[in-house]
Order: C-alpha cells, then sequence, then structure tokens
C-alpha cells in the first residue's frame, strides 16, 4: 500500500501498488486541480508514481563515511537503477522519470521528444548502457550509491553534440545527481576529478561542461556550478542563452 499527499493540498493519496497510485494522483489533480497541475496525463502519473517510489533518506548528513568512485560497468548497473529507482531525486519527483536520459534524446534543433512512462525510459538508458553510448561514474558513501555523473562522449548525446570531429574525443559532463543526504559534501567534484583523470584513458583528449548562466539552486543543478568548473581548471568557450561552454584538456587536476 502507498499512502502520500497530494503536493498541491496535502490530502493523502492512497493505493495498492505504483501503477494505482500513479492513477490515484492523476484522478486527484484533474478533479482538484486542474489550473495548478497542467500537464499531460503521463507526466502527471510519472510524478506520482516518483513521489511513491523515492523512499531513500532526505536529510543531510553531518559528515561522510568512506567514499569510492566506480564506472557504471555491467556489474553495477543494478546499483545504478536502485539509485534512480529510490534515492537520487528524493524531493525532486518531477525528475524521478529522467534516469539521464535527456542528454542523449533531447536534440535542441528538434522538436521535443515524445513523453513516455518512466519504467521505458529506465530501460531505454540500460539499452543505451549496453550499446556503450552511455557513460558515468557512481561516487559510493560507505558502499551505498550516493551519486551519479554523467560522461558520455560528446558524440552519443544529443543535446551537446557538434558534428565534428571532436565529438569523439570530447568527454561531455552532462549531469550530477546526487542524493540528499549526501548534498554539500564534494561528491560532484570527485566525481569530476575522476572524469578528468580518466578521460585519457577512454581515448579521450578533452572535457566539457555547461552550467547553467543564472542562478539555479543547488538541487535543481544538474550541470554543476561554474564555480566548481574554475578552480578545475576549464576556460569559457562560449555563453549561450541558457548555459556556458567551458572545456579543458583531460588529464588530473594539477597536471
Amino acid at each position: 500500500m502507498f499512502s502520500k499527499p497530494c503536493h498541491v493540498c496535502g490530502e493523502t493519496l492512497e493505493a495498492k501498488d505504483l501503477e494505482a497510485f500513479g492513477y490515484a494522483g492523476l484522478a486527484h489533480v484533474r478533479a482538484e486541480h486542474p489550473e495548478e497541475v497542467p500537464y499531460p496525463d503521463l507526466a502527471v502519473r510519472n510524478y506520482f508514481e516518483g513521489l511513491a517510489r523515492m523512499t531513500g533518506g532526505s536529510e543531510r548528513l553531518d559528515e561522510l563515511g568512506g567514499v569510492e568512485i566506480h564506472p557504471v560497468t555491467e556489474d553495477r548497473l543494478d546499483d545504478w537503477l536502485a539509485f534512480f529507482d529510490f534515492d537520487g531525486n528524493v524531493g525532486l519527483p518531477e525528475n524521478s522519470a529522467c534516469y539521464c536520459l535527456e542528454p542523449h534524446e533531447w536534440d535542441p534543433h528538434q522538436p521535443p521528444p515524445e513523453l513516455h512512462h518512466w519504467r521505458e525510459r529506465r530501460e531505454e538508458m540500460i539499452g543505451f548502457f549496453r550499446a556503450g553510448h552511455a557513460f558515468g561514474y557512481l561516487a559510493y558513501v560507505d558502499g551505498r550509491p550516493a551519486g551519479w555523473v554523467n560522461a558520455a562522449r560528446r558524440g552519443d548525446t544529443a543535446l551537446f553534440r557538434r558534428g565534428d570531429p571532436a565529438d569523439g574525443r570530447t568527454a561531455a559532463v552532462a549531469c550530477f545527481v546526487i542524493a540528499p543526504p549526501y548534498r554539500r559534501h564534494g561528491l560532484a567534484r570527485q566525481l569530476l576529478d575522476r572524469v578528468l583523470a580518466d578521460a585519457p584513458g577512454r581515448g579521450l583528449d578533452a572535457v566539457e561542461a555547461y552550467p547553467p548562466n543564472f542562478d539555479a539552486p543547488g538541487e535543481r543543478n544538474f550541470r554543476g556550478r561554474r564555480a566548481m568548473y574554475d578552480a578545475a581548471g576549464f576556460t569559457e568557450v562560449k555563453v549561450r542563452s541558457r548555459d556556458v561552454v567551458m572545456r579543458r584538456e583531460a588529464g588530473p587536476v594539477g597536471e
């Protein structure tokens, strides 16, 4: 049984399983909040199913235990799925259906991609991993997945691809997700340092990043703060309407 309050009015909604909870949330907002929630039916269902799924911790830890960072290989896909299924977007159910698929599917020169159920998006991203088109790292704290960075080749993204030879030699730091207990402890910077250090071994000669050029709350800034990239030796390449393209040569910070 799932029981959660409506984010608009606080009324408790209940259902026996995730799918039923999504439909219960949809029926509730269509009846009670049609103007406050003007989103497509599937987006609303994804939201409420995400609200029910996000069962991980929400309170920030004062201190972290041991941190390990590992690339997401086949033997770590279950950890990656558990992170996105339950922990990564606690408090942000509107993002719970993403599964970091956005950079791979959203071409800014084309109409927005068709909306899909979170289970379909989950499987699609796993397909990208297994085809070698998605790549990134999980940060573990005391053995538990705590943070993620998407560091695929730029050419394997639709959002940042430029169609030039550098696409295949450049890592695109497309997204960070840090679970709430582990935020503001420097995990994103540790993940970034690992991307930089490993890039030459991946046959890459540069790393790009795309911090927003507006003030975004930390938990909603999935691209990373510009100050972090400045401190890691990135330089500004281009200022765009919503972000800044930053770039540095691959290799450990300090080299």
